[in-house]
């Protein structure tokens, strides 16, 4: 017989909804094999139509796109308009805008190393047609956190692990 070298443990789950339930459907599938693995990986990654974004960020710049038919701005940027179905433009935003709406979330997602509560934000940019969300920090209390309440595109100092770190949103 063959054997698992990393298998750390079967054991036998128990039935979750066996207070209200009196036949257990997934009875067959109760016994779970436990297995400690270690994987890396290495990848390389292309960001393609939207690589001019992340490439502006690092110069400090935000950068949406905007239809050449029916004028609308949108970021995060697509490089078809949804609605026309047109190539669209590039255009450079001011990184200000209103602060439209709000997460509060207690624990950071697992990539990201981040003082919490970690807050994710929905930012209507000025000039901009669609809503941006991403990142709210240097808010201080979370009482201070209000809808309606300006805010600007800060930019990472430092190296990042990822081109979507290089900014961030802070109270104006």
């Amino acid at each position: 017989m063959a054997k698992i070298l990393n298998k750390r443990e079967v054991l036998t789950v128990p039935n979750p909804a066996a207070a209200y339930q009196k036949e257990d459907p997934f009875a067959d599938f109760r016994e779970v094999e436990m297995l400690e693995l270690h994987w890396e990986q290495t990848y390389h990654h292309s960001l393609g139509k939207y690589s001019k974004f992340f490439l502006e960020l690092e110069k400090k710049r935000f950068l949406a796109t905007k239809c050449p038919k029916c004028g609308k701005v949108w970021t995060p940027p697509r490089p078809v308009c949804p609605h026309d179905l047109q190539v669209t433009k590039w255009v450079e935003l001011s990184g200000e805008g209103t602060l439209e709406g709000y997460s509060i979330c207690e624990f950071a997602p697992a990539f990201v190393s981040s003082e919490k509560p970690y807050v994710l934000a929905y930012v209507a940019l000025d000039g901009a047609d669609t809503l941006f969300c991403h990142q709210l920090r240097h808010f201080g209390d979370r009482s201070n956190i209000k809808t309606g309440m300006r805010v600007r595109v800060a930019y990472a100092e430092g190296e990042v692990a990822h081109p979507i770190r290089l900014m961030y949103f802070e109270p104006v």
